[in-house]
């Protein structure tokens, strides 16, 4: 399989491309900027073009592009940030797809911050969109997709779990130091998967007829606290201090803090499951020591 890919130097990027090149697929880079090796092909986002033949040569397009959630303080114009490079790398891929084409197969980033604030009431695939700014983000980005004339996938993504960025990410040298600590009381819900089972997920709907949002979470979510003891307890580290939450504000903002930091959100993976998906990771505790370990 030719596989072309947006956002190939993030997190989940990269390790689809080593992934996919590992199973002897090809895979074709997309990047903004002009190519740098013979596998990138320059996009643009202000003309919703792609260089060259385009996506005539792939049997498939990955969208992972935007800009990170956590990147920066949460003004507006970041916030428009967001939402622009969202919107603009997914109307390219969709502007150059075509019903009779040879790429018959789009899966487009999303996340699980569609369902907005779920307190401890679990959701699935068939729940309703939120209605805060993260929710009316992943709506926008999504109602973009649905617009590709080929069979699309929205990959509603968790808290990714690795040691080299996603959820732990700027969390990880505190939790290093014994500076870690639960984020205020530690019963909000976290809707985490490894990043091993998000990119074995992807390849697994490359090859499947399922179109439509699919949750990639794993089976259990877990409490914050739960999640900060699981670390913790991975790295031989203390975890007692509380995040100091008047630090996350002035970094982030409020809006950051309420919305992202403190979001309780108990989504489960339906779609995935009734699939026979297999994960790898279904616990945090066992996770986590994996992931250290390794």
């Amino acid at each position: 399989m030719r596989v072309a890919i947006t956002g190939s130097t993030g997190l989940i990027g990269s390790a689809l491309v080593q992934a996919l090149r590992w199973a002897g697929d090809e895979v074709v880079r997309l990047v903004r900027h002009a190519p740098t090796s013979p596998d990138q092909r320059q996009y643009d986002p202000a003309r919703r073009t792609i260089a060259d033949v385009g996506l005539n040569d792939v049997d498939a397009v990955v969208n992972l592009a935007g800009a990170s959630i956590a990147g920066g303080r949460w003004t507006e114009a970041y916030k428009k940030s967001l939402l622009d490079s969202r919107i603009e790398t997914t109307e390219t891929v969709v502007a150059n797809l075509s019903a009779d084409g040879r790429c018959q197969r789009f899966l487009s980033g999303s996340a699980i911050g569609y369902y907005g604030p779920t307190g401890d009431t679990a959701v699935d695939e068939s729940s309703p969109a939120g209605h805060d700014f993260l929710a009316d983000l992943v709506v926008a980005w999504e109602a973009a997709a649905e617009k590709a004339p080929v069979p699309t996938v929205l990959l509603r993504t968790g808290h990714v779990m690795s040691p080299r960025g996603g959820y732990i990410g700027k969390q990880l040298i505190p939790f290093q130091l014994g500076l870690g600590g639960p984020v205020a009381d530690g019963q909000h819900v976290v809707s985490w998967i490894s990043l091993d089972d998000e990119v074995a997920a992807i390849r697994s709907l490359l090859d499947s007829e399922i179109t439509g949002p699919v949750n990639l979470t794993a089976p259990h979510p877990v409490t914050n606290a739960r999640w900060t003891k699981a670390l913790g307890r991975a790295l031989r580290r203390p975890t007692v201090i509380p995040f100091p939450l008047p630090v996350a504000r002035a970094i982030f903002g409020g809006q950051f803090v309420t919305e992202a930091m403190l979001s309780s959100q108990n989504v489960l993976p339906g779609r995935l499951t009734e699939s026979g998906f297999a994960f790898t990771d279904t616990e945090i505790e066992p996770t986590m020591e994996r992931l250290f370990r390794d």
